[in-house]
């Protein structure tokens, strides 16, 4: 590989990491359409490429948002659990997929999350979401497992999704801050990204030679993302969200 590539691999790691910092995306959501449209791997091998810049990315992103705010780790070790179980399944589900149905179904998965974003970007905009709604239900460690269990699976078939699913449905249903829920999704998933990581490099769709130096850029500018995060208006921080969902999205397509 020549030095030109492993420049633009760290550059573009390093884009990629503040991004997935401010977002709680791990990146990996950028990383698969643009390597897939760049370099023109397939669906899986840039799934699979993408979760070796995105498990370093993760780890220092939960750091640091643990850092600015403590959060529940014995939730997040139970969604972790739930997410170990299913992932390795969606992995095999996924590599026995056409490349182009599986990006396909990618873009469809993430441009339902963003209508969600957008619809409760806008809802919480409203005057009448300051209304009181009752008490929120708690996530308990048997809710998140359960939770984990769903973003494993979609973890392992998508390469990254997880946490996408979960931020949502953290933030709706247990109302807790987006930052919050951002940290605790990229914590269930650390460990069934190692399993999807795993089964992907097993069946060979998985270029560490791409991969190794975009981890590398990623870590750099990821600090930088998460203390971006914090410092953003929720709402703000929804919203761009959502924008980059149906940015991959149109990537996606445009690839297909």
């Amino acid at each position: 590989m020549s030095l030109t590539v492993v420049a633009a691999c760290l550059a573009g790691g390093a884009a990629i990491g503040f991004l997935g910092g401010v977002l709680g995306i791990g990146g990996g959501l950028i990383a698969i359409p643009a390597l897939g449209l760049l370099l023109g791997m397939p669906q899986q091998e840039a799934q699979g490429t993408a979760l070796i810049m995105v498990l370093p990315t993760i780890m220092v992103a939960v750091r640091k948002y643990h850092q600015h705010a403590r959060f529940d780790l014995r939730v997040a070790a139970a969604g972790a659990a739930g997410a170990v179980a299913f992932t390795w399944v969606g992995a095999q589900l996924a590599l026995g997929i056409p490349s182009g149905a599986l990006r396909l179904g990618f873009a469809a998965f993430l441009f339902c999350v963003g209508l969600f974003y957008v619809h409760q970007t806008w809802r919480k905009g409203r005057p009448a979401s300051a209304a009181p709604r009752g008490p929120a239900p708690v996530l308990t460690a048997w809710r998140a497992a359960l939770l984990g269990v769903a973003s494993g699976t979609l973890g392992g078939f998508f390469g990254v999704g997880g946490a996408i699913l979960a931020v949502p449905i953290i933030t709706t249903v247990f109302r807790l801050p987006q930052t919050t829920a951002q940290a605790l999704a990229l914590s269930m998933i650390i460990p069934g990204s190692m399993i999807a990581l795993a089964a992907y490099t097993w069946a060979g769709q998985a270029d560490w030679t791409i991969g190794v130096p975009l981890a590398l850029g990623s870590l750099a500018l990821v600090p930088l993302g998460v203390r971006l995060a914090y410092r953003l208006p929720e709402r703000v921080l929804r919203a761009c969200f959502a924008a980059m969902l149906f940015a991959t999205v149109a990537l996606l397509i445009y690839e297909s």
